[in-house]
């Protein structure tokens, strides 16, 4: 018994030490604070690319291509360096942040919405149409999607048109197979029921019924789709089939830099760094509204 109250004063100033804050700063855990640091500038950047941007969009000089960047011994003319082509980099990049964001921002509300109608027909009417329906997102999630694109590339060519049909393609599935999994469950609801007893047709209560509680499933599974549309689109940009020169986005800058990466790896590097941060940034927001939009979850945070 002695040994027992001599040790609990001890777990419980241990606890309290490493729970220790001041007052005033708020718990950061509960926040996703990386990911606001990361994405807010990159939004920045996107929103007002002419005017936080040093340089124009192509200005360059040949006379200073491939300037490494400042901490490298380059100047603070050029703080992230040069390219091949003698263009700033930093501003590169800022301009292919804007590139980056309109294009998963276009693919994922075409193919968010389009997966979203998908998965409510199919979770509520059920049957041959669930069945259809499920088979041809299967099928969708069958096909090799990178070869898919460049064929279509090789047939068509490159454009920005044919990029953003490719990156709905590839979302929308996503969003069917998880809406139905919640509107399996939704359709069993007491409401539910009730608006049927009462004469509502099923477009009324997909949409005033059932939708709002699928909200919150659509809104994560779109904060996690954006990271994996951004790998997408430099993935395609790297190899020719996204967006066509020399418009800058950030996988076909990797891609003309990856020839000097031997000697002058900023070219490829610099890029490529912009898209991890805010594919992280953007995981870890996924994964932070899931634990806060998840009921379940929610109980015990």
């Amino acid at each position: 018994m002695a040994e027992a109250r001599t040790t609990v004063p001890v777990l419980d100033a241990t606890l309290r030490r490493s729970s220790w804050r001041p007052g005033w700063l708020p718990d950061l855990r509960r926040w996703p604070v990386t990911s606001v640091i990361i994405l807010v500038p990159f939004a920045i950047a996107a929103v007002a690319a002419p005017l936080v941007a040093p340089y124009g969009l192509n200005e360059g000089s040949l006379s200073d291509r491939l300037l490494p960047p400042l901490f490298f011994g380059g100047t603070t003319d050029h703080i992230l360096g040069t390219d091949p082509l003698g263009r700033d980099m930093l501003s590169r990049i800022i301009y292919g942040a804007r590139i980056t964001a309109l294009v998963a921002g276009v693919a994922l509300v075409a193919g968010g919405a389009f997966g979203t109608v998908m998965g409510l027909i199919s979770g509520y009417l059920g049957g041959w149409v669930d069945e259809v329906i499920m088979r041809i997102v299967d099928i969708k999630f069958s096909l090799p999607f990178i070869l898919i694109a460049l064929a279509l590339t090789l047939i068509y060519g490159s454009s920005l048109e044919l990029l953003l049909a490719l990156l709905a393609f590839l979302n929308w599935g996503g969003f069917a197979r998880q809406v139905r999994g919640e509107v399996l469950l939704l359709r069993e609801m007491d409401y539910v029921k009730l608006a049927k007893v009462a004469g509502a047709s099923t477009p009324r209560i997909l949409i005033k019924h059932i939708f709002p509680g699928v909200l919150n499933t659509v809104a994560v599974v779109a904060t996690i789709s954006v990271g994996g549309l951004i790998l997408a689109e430099a993935g395609l940009s790297f190899l020719g089939a996204g967006i066509p020169p020399p418009t800058p986005a950030w996988g076909s800058m990797t891609a003309s830099g990856r020839l000097y990466i031997a000697t002058s790896w900023w070219a490829s590097v610099m890029p490529g760094l912009a898209i991890a941060l805010v594919v992280v940034a953007l995981t870890l927001l996924g994964d932070w509204m899931r634990d806060r939009l998840d009921p379940r979850l929610r109980q015990v945070l």
